[in-house]
């Protein structure tokens, strides 16, 4: 990857060396440039003469260094994977969520291809997913620059422990409330069902990755990283543990949707006591952690673990 340091270009050059450097990339590869100042003029610029055809995602943000990694894209965001856009700038998952956009287990589909099925306005949801790119506020993590091994423990400190730390929770709360108010709201019944059979499905699905599929990743890192061999996975080709994590993952999802359309998007009725109220905050707050949690996983995690298998 090639890195271009501004500051010792001299002024009247500098945009076109960029442009050029930039046209000569193929698809899918990346220029770092480096500059004492904001290179935000830059971007307005590329996107004016060359259009929505690259990705720019701030490495580093002053004050005395700006560091800018810009890529030139497969596809615009009209072409790629909902997995794809928001794998690259996660910013963007919040315009899919306000229009009910599965970017988790619907990641394999299109922007236009999503808005067809659900009788959306493309025109409207693409423009603000353009808008985004204007915003140069932080972006949080950048997650898919990080390595597969690094990603792996960020998934399992922070998601696979919250869901642990999560499940005798929800579990007592979800019997305590059904019990309480379900001759009231029958619809508590149905959730807590559901919710039950989630949380086990989810403990041994989060077990299977701990031990089987996260190790032989690690494995992969390791033997790229060390130029080494790796003896044949019993499982064979890494593609089939994945295969069974995404069907679960969508399992997931779907029962999710469920308790969702069940709550009324957990709309708490006048009646509710405290309990009530707790869970279906807590729902909301489940569900929004494990939206990510399946991003990470389906569209970034398990896609490179692929392209490393297929390489090494």
């Amino acid at each position: 990857m090639e890195t271009l340091d501004v500051t010792q270009l001299e002024p009247r050059i500098k945009h076109s060396t960029i442009f050029s450097r930039f046209d000569g990339l193929s698809k899918g590869e990346k220029l770092i440039i480096e500059n004492d100042h904001d290179p935000k003029p830059l971007y307005y610029q590329l996107l004016a003469e060359r259009g929505p055809v690259f990705g720019w995602d701030y490495l580093e943000a002053g004050p005395l260094v700006w560091k800018v990694s810009i890529s030139k894209l497969l596809s615009t965001d009209a072409e790629q994977t909902i997995g794809e856009i928001v794998a690259h700038d996660w910013r963007k998952a919040e315009i899919l969520k306000k229009y009910g956009i599965d970017f988790c287990c619907g990641g394999k589909r299109t922007v236009r291809e999503a808005c067809a099925k659900q009788a959306l306005d493309f025109t409207v949801v693409n423009s603000e997913l353009v808008q985004v790119e204007n915003d140069f506020k932080d972006q949080g993590h950048n997650f898919n620059l990080w390595e597969l091994d690094f990603l792996i423990d960020f998934i399992i400190n922070n998601h696979h422990a919250y869901v642990s730390k999560s499940i005798p929770f929800l579990y007592d709360l979800g019997t305590k409330v059904s019990a309480v108010h379900g001759n009231q709201h029958p619809e508590l019944i149905q959730i807590n069902q559901h919710l039950q059979l989630l949380l086990q499905e989810l403990s041994l699905h989060m077990r299977k990755e701990e031990v089987i599929l996260f190790p032989y990743i690690k494995s992969l890192v390791h033997v790229r990283r060390n130029n080494t061999s790796l003896e044949a996975a019993p499982f064979g080709s890494i593609g089939n543990p994945i295969n069974q994590m995404e069907e679960e993952h969508t399992a997931a999802g779907d029962a999710l949707a469920e308790i969702k359309r069940l709550s009324n998007h957990y709309a708490v009725p006048a009646d509710a006591c405290n309990s009530y109220r707790i869970l279906y905050a807590k729902l909301a707050e489940f569900e929004q952690d494990l939206q990510q949690h399946i991003h990470l996983e389906n569209n970034i995690l398990f896609p490179k673990a692929l392209l490393m298998e297929k390489k090494k």
